[in-house]
């Protein structure tokens, strides 16, 4: 991201800082969520691992890993600590339990981007556009840090919904499979992160044939229609 913004800075200093310091803002915010979201909901079910270790907080320090924040800045994707979870704590235990702890993390970045959402769709802020050309008034500014907010939730709920692991959609399928069938499934998780890396690395050398971008980018529409009432991409 610090990256793409260098020429905006070279142009107009003042709007790159604010696109820099609102992506950073919306995606770190996304991440802190999600990873607590993890950890409340395996205290509830059972597992006290992530509240013995102080996950149970919005404060970002506790979630954020050094590399992928420092790769949020630069290269405008990135990931925060795994929320350590021990199935056998979990009440249901094993798949099942581990789904529900899973689906939490995507459903409150849900929930948080249907939060952020209401002062747009009340027209509280107005906003009619995706982003801003120039520094405007305050109401400008608020309207892009909103939508942000929507866009960066949603697309984090969108690509952990990816039944790939490590990623929450595949544990939310094992456990929502049965129990035969996930077995088989289950075999293919040493696999899951290189071919996540492949499909990741593919769509920045070859980004008009994004692999990621042709799963996400439906999840993404439903999303934002279901949230905003208009695609997001």
């Amino acid at each position: 991201m610090l990256l793409d913004t260098l020429s905006l800075f070279e142009r107009d200093p003042a709007l790159a800082l604010v696109t820099l310091a609102t992506f950073s803002l919306a995606l770190i915010f996304a991440i802190t969520v999600h990873e607590a979201s993890h950890a409340l909901v395996a205290n509830a079910l059972g597992d006290r691992t992530a509240r013995n270790l102080g996950r149970i907080t919005l404060n970002p320090k506790a979630h954020l890993d050094p590399v992928g924040t420092a790769l949020i800045l630069f290269a405008g994707f990135g990931w925060g600590k795994p929320t350590p979870v021990n199935p056998a704590y979990l009440r249901p235990r094993g798949w099942p339990g581990m789904a529900l702890v899973s689906l939490a993390g995507p459903a409150s970045n849900i929930l948080t981007a249907i939060v952020f959402a209401v002062p747009l769709r009340s027209g509280t802020v107005d906003v009619g556009f995706i982003g801003f050309s120039s520094l405007g008034d305050l109401n400008q500014i608020a309207g892009y840090v909103l939508i942000s907010m929507v866009f960066w939730n949603l697309l984090l709920a969108a690509f952990n919904l990816l039944p790939i692991a490590p990623l929450d959609g595949f544990k939310i399928l094992l456990g929502i499979l049965p129990p035969e069938f996930a077995r088989s499934v289950a075999r293919l998780e040493p696999y899951g992160p290189g071919i996540l890396m492949v499909a990741i690395m593919l769509s920045f050398m070859m980004p008009g044939t994004s692999i990621l971008a042709r799963f996400i980018g439906p999840v993404m529409n439903v999303l934002g229609y279901l949230v905003f009432g208009r695609d997001l991409l």
